[in-house]
């Protein structure tokens, strides 16, 4: 099961101790394939860096881990466009079908709304969560 993680769902495994930490663990230990690409890893440093007043050299220590979980990163060819009013989600969209992910995880509600894109389940984090068992 390939899954793509919003920008939001790794600052929240980060910065929180809970759901998103743990699914970040799962992917720490291959429970499933999480892939990134360079716009979800530019855009979470860049928060790490600017909302959260993290150092440079903290943010890429952040980044270092969260790429440690990833499986693979790609880098879309296809960009996606116009589908959601903000868009920085089209660019968490291109990397999902970039990564032919089966699950975009996420906590916002613009991407949330569609439900589903190109054949990618679009979940909550506890959604995705409920999909192990253990």
């Amino acid at each position: 099961m390939k899954a793509v993680f919003d920008t939001n769902v790794l600052v929240a495994a980060l910065i929180t101790e809970g759901l998103c930490g743990r699914l970040l663990i799962r992917g720490r230990k291959r429970q499933f394939e999480l892939i990134l690409c360079p716009l979800i890893l530019k855009e979470f440093e860049h928060i790490l860096t600017s909302k959260f007043s993290l150092s440079r050299g903290e943010a890429r220590e952040a980044l270092a881990l969260v790429s440690e979980a990833a499986t693979s990163v790609v880098h879309p060819v296809e960009r996606v466009s116009g589908i959601c009013r903000d868009p920085n989600d089209d660019k968490v969209l291109t990397c999902a079908v970039a990564a032919k992910a089966d699950y975009l995880v996420s906590g916002d509600a613009d991407l949330l709304e569609l439900k589903a894109f190109r054949g990618i389940r679009i979940v909550k984090p506890k959604e995705f969560e409920m999909l192990f068992f253990d």
